[in-house]
């Protein structure tokens, strides 16, 4: 198979630090060119790679005709619009999180995709992780019994004044940065859509952005998923899933790096402390390279993406509602 030739459009940290290795030792791509609209930071970014080309702007990296998919990590409001023009010239699109600020936007990528014949998905990395197979195999395999409810928190502390993350006129905020990952995680687990949310953030004064979001979603069944989100409080990445037979625990799932090996923790609640716990271990794995990897192949084969367009628009449902209950301070249908 031909190496599916890509570009990047923008020199993030997380293209830079995260997304760019992670391609460049991939297989089935090239990491053909790299764009910014400061023309020598993508020079640089060029030369520390190894890549061929760079640009000075994203209309030029989207007027190379040897590029055949380009990858997105742009400030949140402008993901939409160069998605838009990245797939009306003829390219693919893998674009970073959240993937638009509310679901018309999405609706407007929808359309797109089905006006140009162009793949676009979401970069959700942790659907290429295997501890989330193994973690979805284990609760539809029955192993831990009926599950009625999760627990997902995200948090890291974030007061640089000149992040995007800071910027509530780009879409920042704890919301949109991070919560993306919890909720898809309920949602896997689940195999459905919450019904409605309740939600409330705390803002940060200067900012004006939530640093504080938690969020109740309420699926069929009676089912609970409890989620927190902060972008100012202590590192902490955790999902818990309570089945009636079994829990199960998470102390990394969401942002391991390529080494780390990942641990499952089963516990049958036998023994208080988690004396009886029982733990998998899960083989390291690099998220970044498998979710370019599985793109590509699509790209080649035509076969359906990892996370359709479908599946973003779920999770942008649930974003809006919560934004919606933390204004009506009110339970919101998703």
């Amino acid at each position: 198979m031909d190496a599916v030739r890509w570009g990047i459009i923008g020199t993030a940290a997380i293209a830079l630090e995260k997304v760019i290795p992670s391609m460049l030792s991939a297989e089935g791509l090239k990491v053909a060119a790299i764009a910014s609209r400061d023309a020598d930071k993508a020079r640089a970014a060029a030369d520390h790679f190894g890549i061929e080309r760079s640009y000075g702007s994203y209309e030029a990296i989207l007027a190379d005709p040897a590029i055949e998919a380009v990858y997105i990590p742009l400030p949140n409001h402008l993901h939409v619009e160069w998605a838009i023009r990245a797939a009306e010239a003829g390219k693919h699109v893998l674009c970073e999180k959240p993937l638009a600020l509310n679901v018309e936007q999405l609706d407007s990528l929808i359309a797109c995709r089905n006006r140009t014949g162009r793949l676009i998905q979401e970069a959700v990395m942790i659907r290429a992780h295997p501890q989330w197979e193994e973690v979805c195999r284990i609760v539809s395999s029955g192993e831990i019994g009926e599950v009625h409810a999760v627990k997902g928190v995200f948090t890291e502390v974030n007061l640089d004044p000149m992040s995007i993350v800071n910027d509530a006129a780009i879409g920042g905020g704890a919301l949109y940065d991070l919560g993306v990952y919890p909720i898809t995680a309920a949602r896997m687990v689940f195999g459905a859509e919450p019904e409605r949310v309740f939600a409330v953030s705390a803002f940060d004064p200067a900012f004006s952005v939530d640093r504080l979001t938690s969020t109740i979603l309420m699926f069929s069944g009676g089912r609970h998923a409890t989620l927190m989100v902060s972008t100012q409080l202590a590192l902490r990445h955790h999902v818990e899933i309570f089945g009636t037979l079994k829990s199960l625990s998470l102390n990394n799932p969401f942002n391991p790096t390529p080494h780390d090996r990942c641990a499952i923790v089963l516990d049958d609640g036998s023994t208080l402390g988690g004396a009886a716990a029982e733990t998998r271990m899960v083989a390291p794995a690099d998220q970044y390279r498998l979710q370019a990897e599985r793109f590509s192949a699509a790209v080649r084969s035509g076969a359906s993406l990892p996370i359709e367009l479908e599946w973003s628009l779920g999770t942008m449902k649930v974003l809006d509602a919560i934004r919606r209950s933390v204004e009506s301070s009110a339970f919101e249908p998703v």
